[in-house]
């Protein structure tokens, strides 16, 4: 089998998962859990598989379907490649002008994502190799933190993550100080000498950050994470930076290039989050990975959404290695524990990812069908 391919079908399937309990953020709640998984198959029949960043609103996921089902499979469908890459550059070079046009950038960028992430896996797949190994990786064993601690019953989440085999965790704050201060505390307690990171969400004002930081100093937290909002001039950043005892993290809304080139030319994120399902799949951001650490920064894949799109970034990060640790949401998620194969196995805070080929699963999603949207 030669490592050229020719696209044959690319499909989209949206599905919803209602929450019991809602999953709540500085900026709203999220009722549902979203996952766009995106298969790919070749002239040949090998199949491979993606997700699209989709989390919120919840009906964008219908919208990131139809953009992949009914405006970017048409343009890939029949045409040969040599690469993912090659086809991650046709559909960005050739819809940039009506993403522009539609001020749709993002979704463009996420449903673009989802059909590269899935490529990537039926490249794997057709070279016979598990995707971390051709992401360059030797060990197949990376670190993960549990995420999406929510402020309402903290303590419980965190004891759970921890009986799962976590032993790093990250805590949701800007909900007041009181609030925030008293979770910290309790989970410092429960996770002990453990990793313990934050993340604000955009959720402060420079000035409340500025304020919140001497307060959470005791704490000796690994990073915190989005303190102000993504787009707020550097010079806020690094007012932030500059009294800041833990490292300030984010990445997970950086969309650009040159976005990622100015983060990793300056001394102010310690930690930096790019989310591949929300903008340049593997193609832009395998490449981005090994330059963070090459920076000397920590590479941290952002990620909060169903199963396939968890072990992309699982074995991204097995690939290009460092001291990072992957994101895996500590809430219910039966689009994320179906389908995320050995990552659902924690143990001692670790996952070790296994030598079958690409991503190493195909989902049954006809054990969701009931969940399905488009």
């Amino acid at each position: 089998m030669t490592d050229s391919f020719t696209i044959r079908s690319i499909e989209a399937f949206c599905h919803r998962y209602p929450l019991a309990t809602p999953v709540v953020t500085s900026f709203g709640k999220m009722l549902n859990r979203s996952a766009v998984f995106v298969r790919v198959i070749d002239e040949d029949s090998v199949e491979g598989w993606g997700e699209a960043w989709s989390n919120f609103p919840a009906p964008g996921a219908e919208h990131r379907a139809r953009l992949v089902n009914e405006v970017l499979a048409p343009g890939l469908v029949g045409r040969k490649f040599d690469s993912p890459a090659r086809a991650f550059e046709a559909l960005t070079d050739g819809t940039e002008v009506l993403a522009l046009q539609c001020g749709e950038l993002g979704p463009f960028a996420q449903a673009i994502s989802g059909i590269d992430l899935a490529l990537w896996d039926l490249f794997a797949r057709r070279l016979n190799v598990p995707l971390w190994r051709l992401l360059g990786g030797h060990s197949s064993r990376i670190k993960v933190y549990a995420s999406g601690i929510n402020p309402g019953g903290a303590a419980q989440t965190a004891e759970g993550a921890l009986k799962r085999g976590h032993r790093a965790l990250k805590l949701k704050v800007g909900f007041g100080a009181e609030t925030d201060l008293a979770n910290l505390a309790a989970l410092r307690a429960i996770v002990g000498a453990g990793m313990l990171a934050i993340d604000a969400n955009q959720g402060w004002p420079v000035d409340q950050a500025l304020e919140m930081l001497p307060r959470l100093a005791e704490f000796d937290l690994r990073w915190l994470e989005e303190p102000i909002r993504a787009d707020r001039p550097r010079a806020e950043w690094r007012r932030l930076r500059a009294i800041a005892k833990m490292p300030i993290a984010a990445g997970e809304n950086i969309s650009s290039v040159e976005g990622f080139k100015e983060v990793l030319t300056e001394d102010v994120l310690g930690v930096v989050q790019p989310d591949i399902a929300k903008w340049g799949g593997l193609s832009a951001c395998a490449g981005l990975a090994l330059d963070i650490l090459k920076s000397g920064k920590t590479f941290c894949p952002h990620y909060l959404g169903g199963g396939i799109g968890l072990l992309a970034p699982a074995h991204l990060l097995a690939g290009v290695g460092g001291d990072g640790w992957l994101e895996v949401d500590a809430n219910n998620n039966l689009l994320r524990e179906l389908f995320c194969g050995p990552i659902g196995k924690v143990r001692d805070g670790t996952v070790e990812l296994g030598e079958e080929p690409g991503l190493g699963i195909v989902p049954d999603l006809l054990s969701i069908e009931c969940y399905r949207r488009v």
